[in-house]
């Protein structure tokens, strides 16, 4: 497959118009097949071993919305926006869990489950029965962060508004969304849509400090 990078001006462009949105137009919808690319654009994010620890749960029921919103600090992103996007983990990160991937990596790549042996005993001997088992969801957390990352960058470079959201109860969200029922917990979640012409902080400039605090080169 042959990819077209986009120009170097066109990235940063992109990063410079994207903000935290506070206020979204609720009459603005994405359009279907915007979406379909950005719900695509998630599935694509990179997690470590390729195990993809999460689950994203796409509300847009206006009740919904609004039950969550209460628990939400009040938020009013969370009724405006066209989609809403919680980022949920596993109850369980187990042998399972391992045993489902591998079969889908078999399946995808036309290869025996025995020529992934050594893959699935390096997972094993880490997530699950290693060191790191006694941390695995919050191993699992810190992947759900780079599927925000990713869904926040493609949706600026689609000119699609967009902001997360720290600010909310997850026991609640859970509750709402009957998520323990089906083995997923609340990490985040992320408001897309378009901005309301009257958000003042669409045209804040952004606070960043100063290259050379951020980056050195060793």
């Amino acid at each position: 497959m042959r990819m077209n990078p986009i120009s170097t001006d066109q990235l940063l462009e992109s990063l410079h118009w994207r903000y935290a949105t506070k206020q979204f137009d609720a009459s603005k919808k994405i359009p279907t097949d915007v979406w379909k690319v950005l719900e695509d654009a998630l599935v694509l994010t990179p997690s470590s071993y390729g195990l993809q620890p999460w689950q994203f749960f796409v509300i847009t029921d206006s009740d919904i919305l609004a039950r969550l919103r209460v628990h939400s600090w009040n938020q009013s992103q969370v009724t405006d926006c066209s989609h809403y996007v919680v980022f949920a983990i596993p109850e369980k990160i187990d042998t399972a869990y391992v045993e489902k991937f591998l079969a889908r990596i078999a399946e995808v790549r036309g290869v025996t489950l025995d020529s992934l042996a050594f893959y699935r005993d390096m997972m094993m001997g880490d997530i699950i029965n290693g060191p790191r088992s006694q941390w695995a969801r919050e191993w699992a957390a810190r992947q759900v962060y780079i599927a925000l990352g990713n869904l926040m960058t493609s949706a600026a470079l689609l000119g699609v508004d967009a902001c997360p959201m720290e600010g909310l109860d997850p026991r609640e969200y859970d509750a709402i969304l009957d998520l323990p029922a089906k083995g997923f917990n609340t990490v985040v979640a992320c408001c897309v849509g378009y901005r309301s012409a009257s958000d003042k902080y669409a045209t804040t400039p952004k606070v960043r400090f100063d290259k050379s605090d951020l980056i050195r080169h060793i």
